[in-house]
């Protein structure tokens, strides 16, 4: 029915300003792309972030101690209201809208894996878009995602994407810090590359996402691997998924054969 399969992961750090507030604006233009492309008979399967930032702005400061605890209550608190953002946007563009929640051991071969693949084959086949996140509120820590990243990377094999796209605040994958004046982006990146040596790890704070450089980069040559091109670009520039699906010269892309 449908011309591609596109799994879209939008990180924390794309929908939100300096002061960790998320902006609202950048939603929709993300989901005007995600209007757009399904149009065009392009299918889309969105892994978000921001339940957490979400439900730190609905509760304040929380006084549980208990990290995990505290992780769990801020999501379970921001996810309605993520959907209900959600949901109005993808009304306005006349579309409709799932939740879809999942545990990393429900990717493990069973019944749960086969319940899952029949969910995602039944919203696709209506034309609603499906919204992933980790179900954070029965997540046990040997059974989390690291982060989003490595759930839109099940995702995609599960439904056999065409596609991977993992959306971030900066360009791509840089030859050194994004702000120096001599770094530039690396356009295109085998998976037996190393470009590991470019990535720096930064210290995140509870309201950004778990996933940093080194985890994206992990994931896409992984996906990647599996047949499924993988791309790392800015969510915050204009038009970037259509630019990506268009086949433009856009972000870090990940492919399986030796560049």
């Amino acid at each position: 029915m449908y011309k591609q399969r596109v799994v879209i992961k939008v990180g924390t750090n794309v929908m939100t300003n300096k002061d960790n507030r998320i902006v609202r604006p950048i939603l929709k233009k993300l989901v005007k792309q995600i209007a757009e492309l399904y149009e065009n008979d392009v299918m889309t399967v969105l892994v978000s972030s921001g339940s957490v930032i979400a439900g730190m702005e609905v509760l304040g400061e929380s006084h549980i101690k208990d990290k995990t605890m505290r992780r769990q209550v801020y999501s379970s608190i921001g996810q309605p209201r993520m959907m209900r953002l959600y949901y109005n946007i993808f009304r306005d563009y006349g579309m409709k809208c799932a939740q879809v929640l999942a545990t990393k051991r429900d990717f493990n071969p069973g019944v749960h894996r086969e319940n899952m693949i029949s969910c995602y084959e039944g919203l696709l086949s209506e034309g609603v878009i499906p919204i992933a996140n980790e179900d954070d509120a029965v997540s046990v820590t040997n059974s989390m995602f690291s982060d989003n990243d490595e759930l839109a990377s099940l995702v995609a094999e599960l439904i056999e994407a065409d596609k991977l796209i993992i959306l971030t605040d900066i360009d791509g994958l840089y030859t050194g810090h994004p702000d120096d004046e001599d770094t530039e982006v690396i356009s295109k990146v085998g998976i037996d590359e190393n470009v590991e040596k470019y990535v720096k790890q930064v210290k995140k704070g509870e309201a950004e996402g778990r996933g940093g450089m080194g985890s994206k980069l992990s994931v896409a040559k992984q996906t990647a691997a599996k047949n499924i091109p993988t791309f790392i670009a800015n969510g915050k520039k204009e038009n970037v998924i259509l630019d990506i699906v268009n086949g433009k010269d856009v972000g870090t892309q990940i492919m399986a054969e030796q560049l």
